[in-house]
């Protein structure tokens, strides 16, 4: 027997505000029903689910896992992250491999690979 991936829990604040966020930096939908305890992006059959909870202890340490975007226009994606309300953590490059590392609003690491 094996598991099939369903999807991804972030642990939050403002379940709604932070999926309106990844709403808008991924291209989807928020689910209808969304509240400040719990939102979900509409699945769109090609992508993860993604779902937001709130939790009542604020976020503490860097997180262990973490979404990796890829963008053919990463300047200007860059740029629009930025004007949504991540924040830039660091710029990266590694051989011919370049990846900015941005926070979420609420602190979550998330990276953005030029591609």
């Amino acid at each position: 027997m094996s598991n099939i991936v369903y999807g991804l829990s972030v642990d939050t604040a403002d379940a709604e505000k932070l999926a309106r966020f990844w709403a808008e930096v991924l291209g989807r939908d928020v689910a209808s029903g969304a509240s400040p305890e719990f939102a979900t992006l509409d699945p769109d059959g090609a992508a993860p689910r993604l779902s937001f909870h709130r939790v009542p202890e604020p976020k503490s340490v860097k997180n262990r896992l973490h979404l990796d975007l890829i963008s053919p226009a990463f300047e200007a994606e860059s740029q629009r992250l930025l004007a949504l309300g991540a924040c830039r953590i660091r710029d990266v490059t590694q051989g011919s491999a370049r990846w900015t590392t941005f926070a979420d609003p609420e602190g979550n690491e998330f990276d953005l690979i030029a591609g």
